[in-house]
């Protein structure tokens, strides 16, 4: 049996999953090693090695000298490039994919992720910040809406085909609920959602390592979110 070029380091979280989708639409091999959390597997010392900023996800290429990539975005690219898959040789398309993707990384992500954290895990522990989470969860609502105007008239976010900008903006949008964010009056962006989520390997990708329905607002939210703010609350 061939060894799959790509290794691929990840959990189940908003980034962990991008080169996961990646990987399942493109129908590429690859071995998967799931980083514990709880074990602070991604502070290992081997681990940091691969990724000096101790996160996920990371991947080795066996194929390439066993060349580490980390930084979620930066792994798209790589990926796309490897492969060519879901990156236009078309020059404009080219740099309007790393726009959006780059809308994603220094926006999409971070405002969520901020929303998350005071919703889901300050407060939760005694740690209210009514300001804070306000202005993480109404900068991330503009975002969206940014997304739906986007969308307006088209399928994807660059071009007429699904890219990495799409790949790596879905989990983020996606799991609005658990940022507690509205997407009520933004039809384009649910449209693109019912796309997505019609993918029959798109949500393949989102099984691994492990399920975690609560992102996307399905399953025991309550038992969920209560376990998600202790584990950091231990951390």
């Amino acid at each position: 049996m061939t060894t799959p070029d790509i290794l691929l380091y990840t959990a189940n979280t908003m980034n962990g999953w991008k080169p996961l989708i990646f990987l399942h639409e493109a129908e590429i091999d690859y071995e998967l090693v799931p980083i514990s959390f709880s074990k602070k597997e991604q502070k290992a010392p081997d681990y940091m090695k691969l990724n000096p900023n101790g996160r996920i996800p990371t991947i080795v290429d066996r194929g390439n000298d066993d060349f580490a990539v980390f930084e979620s975005g930066a792994i798209l690219w790589y990926l796309a490039e490897k492969y060519d898959r879901f990156l236009s040789h078309n020059p404009k398309e080219r740099s309007e994919t790393l726009q959006w993707l780059m809308f994603q990384m220094g926006g999409i992500g971070p405002m969520m992720g901020q929303a998350m954290f005071f919703e889901r895990i300050a407060k939760p522990n005694g740690d209210d910040v009514p300001f804070a989470t306000k202005r993480y969860v109404d900068e991330s609502r503009r975002l969206l809406e940014v997304l739906d105007t986007r969308l307006a008239g088209r399928d994807w976010l660059v071009g007429d085909a699904m890219s990495i900008a799409d790949i790596a903006t879905y989990p983020w949008a996606r799991s609005y609920f658990w940022a507690t964010v509205s997407v009520e009056g933004l039809p384009h962006l649910q449209a693109w959602f019912d796309r997505m989520d019609a993918m029959p390997k798109v949500q393949e990708a989102l099984q691994l390592p492990e399920p975690r329905p609560s992102a996307f607002g399905k399953g025991d939210i309550d038992a969920a979110a209560k376990a998600n703010a202790a584990r950091f609350k231990e951390a």
